[in-house]
């Protein structure tokens, strides 16, 4: 069966017009250029890895360059010139000999006065003193002597567990400090920090006019601006 053309022939012989209207159909193009925030966001995220790098970069220059070292303390020695105590307070005259090494080629520190050295028995202060003002240059080992002295109220039960403390030979101690102090990197020095450090340690003998050998044990420090 012969069907009919899909449009009918005008009266001239030419096709009707367009059936969408005039002129021919073109598909509206979409805009280009993408999300604003989403462009924004990778621009943020290739700054901060700039930055990142910029940072790295810096650290393995310090490190390859200065090769830093945390300098190493040790305490030696107790010299007692005065300790005595009761079942309400202590009474101490201390010396304690400290051996500071830097072991750092191009690094050295400078120590300020604005400090403060606490020697405790079980959380209870005996004595204080001030760590000496000094700077440590670059290799450099030097012996320092802390004088700590005191008179303190005594907590309750401290007097018995000190007794029984000497009387096995060996009276465990902690010493709390917070120095101040400053990096020097050859001629420059930086700004100031602190150091928050908590020592423990047991004495073999606190027998007055005796100078006696120090187990030091844990060393915790952190630090701060």
């Amino acid at each position: 069966m012969h069907r009919p053309p899909p449009y009918g022939m005008a009266g001239d012989g030419r096709p009707p017009p367009y059936p969408y209207g005039g002129g021919e159909y073109y598909p509206q193009e979409r805009r280009r250029g993408g999300n604003v925030c989403v462009r924004c966001i990778c621009c943020c995220y290739c700054v901060l890895f700039f930055i990142v790098l910029i940072i790295a970069a810096i650290f393995l220059y310090f490190f390859t360059v200065y090769d830093p070292k945390a300098p190493i303390y040790k305490f030696e020695a107790l010299d007692v010139k005065e300790f005595g105590y009761n079942d309400s307070n202590i009474n101490a005259d201390l010396i304690i000999t400290l051996r500071a090494d830097n072991p750092n080629k191009a690094i050295g520190f400078i120590y300020e006065e604005a400090n403060t050295f606490n020697l405790t028995y079980s959380g209870s202060t005996i004595c204080s003193g001030k760590f000496p003002s000094f700077h440590h240059g670059q290799k450099n080992v030097t012996m320092l002597q802390i004088e700590l002295k005191g008179k303190n109220p005594f907590a309750k039960g401290l007097y018995e567990s000190l007794q029984v403390s000497e009387s096995h030979g060996k009276v465990p101690l902690t010493i709390l400090a917070k120095v101040p102090f400053r990096f020097v990197l050859k001629d420059s020095k930086l700004r100031e920090l602190s150091i928050l450090a908590n020592v423990t340690m047991s004495v073999h003998d606190m027998k007055l006019g005796k100078k006696t050998e120090i187990d030091q044990g844990k060393i915790d420090y952190h630090f701060e601006k």
